[in-house]
């Protein structure tokens, strides 16, 4: 198999041999992290501790396998390296090499640590789910929308609870500006914990109108990644084998990063 065919099975979900590899990996994470979680159980780890560990380097090893047949396939290593599904990974496998070539390391604190940082398999998933991909690109193309819309609700809430510091004493929980602020955030995402609450009339008349505005609040974000996921469902699964970016709509000969032929 050339480096160009093993790209297209391992990056990619359009042909047949790209769906099977797909289809076995996710079942191996899910698999592997049901042994970690099984660890974890100190009946069950008393009696199969053995088998689950033997389980634990199997699964390492097919990830290992996996992690270098990836960097074969891409063309500049380091972006796939340094990306995040790289990142995830590696810290899916680091782990257990440590426990076994580090004995040293053998706290048992030490190693809790060490093994729950194999939970990152379950981070692996994302990246074989389509609607995973999509609800990622609508994200990233939504970020200055919300980040827009984050400030305007952080400076409306610092006005709605300045304006309640003001009106309510400190009988009613009302001792600062940011524990006003912090108040506001609680009511204006209608969480109401109901530790604080105004009890004056005109205290109590500026909560209503913060509670009226909470729900209009909610539905802004969903419009606005709504929009951005119809955008994102028009790409597909296509990977370019140069630099590794994998968002390309339906139809593309050439990647839109790089110029390198799909």
């Amino acid at each position: 198999m050339n480096k160009n065919r093993l790209h297209e099975v391992i990056f990619e979900a359009d042909t047949p041999l790209g769906k099977l590899f797909d289809v076995v990996l996710l079942l191996a994470i899910v698999l592997s992290v049901g042994v970690v979680m099984l660890e974890s159980v100190p009946e069950i780890n008393a009696e199969y501790g053995e088998a689950l560990r033997y389980a634990e380097y199997g699964f390492t090893a097919l990830f290992t396998v996996e992690y270098v047949l990836r960097l074969i396939a891409v063309t500049i290593k380091s972006k796939y390296i340094f990306s995040f599904y790289g990142l995830v990974d590696l810290l899916s496998i680091l782990p257990t090499f440590v426990e076994v070539l580090l004995p040293g390391v053998g706290s048992i604190r030490v190693v809790r640590i060490l093994r729950l940082l194999r939970v990152f398999r379950v981070l692996k998933l994302v990246g074989f789910i389509k609607e995973a991909s999509v609800l990622k690109t609508a994200l990233w193309g939504a970020r200055r929308k919300l980040m827009v819309f984050l400030v305007a609700v952080l400076v409306l809430v610092t006005i709605l609870g300045t304006m309640v510091y003001l009106v309510e004493d400190a009988a009613a929980g009302f001792t600062s500006i940011p524990r006003s602020i912090y108040w506001a955030i609680v009511t204006v995402t209608t969480v109401g914990y109901g530790d604080i609450a105004p009890i004056t009339v005109t205290g109590q008349t500026i909560a209503s109108i913060i509670m009226l505005i909470g729900y209009a609040i909610i539905a802004v974000p969903t419009g606005i990644i709504g929009a951005e996921i119809i955008t994102a469902s028009n790409s597909n699964t296509q990977s370019c084998s140069n630099c590794n970016v994998d968002e390309h709509a339906d139809g593309s000969k050439y990647c839109n990063q790089c110029g390198e032929e799909l």
